[in-house]
């Protein structure tokens, strides 16, 4: 049984809330919550219907879609999941839905040889890990670290939407820095992930600095249809973050070359798996290696080589020296005692 973007959108709406054991959920609330669902990922506004979302449960309950949900009524008032633990998104995939991602991979694999699909190795290898999982009810050969609990993430359908569509957002946005959330008209040019968190890019409506906003201090944001999009066709991600490690980009700065000594016994780990694209070998022998990097020093780099310890030392810059010798040295004076 085919089922539209909508009439899915509702189902999940309505499996979060009854997973959220924290609220008692009337079939009222599962319609404004369905309502505003529909809004903030599809820009609908005219609501849900009482029947639609009875219907919603119905379909939920029956075996239509293989959910068999164990929604029941509490108080004659109350919707929840009789079972604490269900979701419709932890239902096995059937046999037919097996063989159609079998038939995906071998089909997907057939472009593994070309340049510009090189990254759809993993994604293969992580699709073929859970077609053996469910057909042999096995444990996994393939662990993939996740972290369901990351805030913002309800975001990113909406703001890919937008994104796509070319629309201007209004964000309510508070920084780890401010004491309340601001207002921002934003034009959304790119999402990015880095270190398992997402990022939004584009430019402010007054300002021509690109910023990066993350989704997980985004509040809250809503399409405006009457302010017209800045369309920036100098903004190209791969150039923009070409020279950098992780999101913050240092306007105003140039790439410099970052000389560095890696010791022996870390020096293998380095060398099969690069710093950055631009890594160069200079010198190796029984104490390690020396290499360089041309890179904008910025935070997540100045944190990627202090997870290093005492296996790096920074040569040069100068600058980036001290200022990695202050940051250990200060680390250091918290294990004195």
């Amino acid at each position: 049984m085919p089922v539209n973007r909508n009439a899915l959108i509702r189902y999940t709406t309505i499996d979060k809330c009854l997973r959220n054991k924290f609220r008692k959920w009337t079939l009222e609330d599962l319609i404004n919550t369905c309502s505003d669902a529909l809004y903030e990922f599809e820009g609908i506004n005219k609501g849900v219907s009482k029947r639609t979302i009875q219907l919603d449960i119905q379909t939920m309950r029956s075996e239509k879609l293989g959910y068999n949900a164990p929604i029941i009524i509490v108080d004659k008032k109350y919707y929840t999941y009789e079972d604490p633990d269900y979701s419709i998104t932890q239902l096995p995939l059937s046999g037919q839905d097996l063989a159609k991602l079998t038939d995906a991979i071998e089909m997907l694999k057939q472009f593994q040889g070309f340049s510009h699909f090189k990254e759809m190795t993993g994604l293969i290898q992580k699709l073929e890990n859970k077609i053996h999982t469910e057909q042999h009810q096995s444990r996994p050969i393939i662990h993939i670290d996740k972290n369901e609990e990351l805030k913002g993430l309800q975001h990113l359908n909406g703001l890919y939407e937008a994104i796509l569509k070319q629309k201007v957002l209004c964000i309510n946005y508070q920084s780890f820095k401010a004491k309340k959330a601001q207002r921002v008209y934003f034009h959304p040019y790119l999402l990015k992930e880095f270190n398992n968190r997402w990022f939004l890019v584009g430019r402010k409506s007054k300002g021509d600095t690109i910023i990066t906003f993350a989704l997980d201090r985004i509040e809250s944001f809503e399409l405006m249809e009457n302010i017209r999009f800045k369309i920036d066709d100098t903004f190209h991600p791969h150039s923009y973050y070409e020279n950098i490690i992780g999101v913050t980009v240092n306007h105003g700065l140039v790439p410099r070359i970052i000389k560095l000594a890696i010791n022996s016994e870390n020096a293998p780990y380095v060398l099969t798996k690069p710093i950055h694209w631009t890594q160069e070998l200079i010198e190796q022998n029984e104490k390690g290696i020396i290499i360089t990097i041309k890179l904008i020093p910025n935070f997540e780099l100045e944190r990627l080589l202090l997870g290093f310890g005492p296996a790096l030392e920074v040569i040069s810059p100068p600058s980036l020296r001290r200022k990695m010798g202050d940051l250990l040295k200060k680390a250091s004076e918290q294990y004195l005692y």
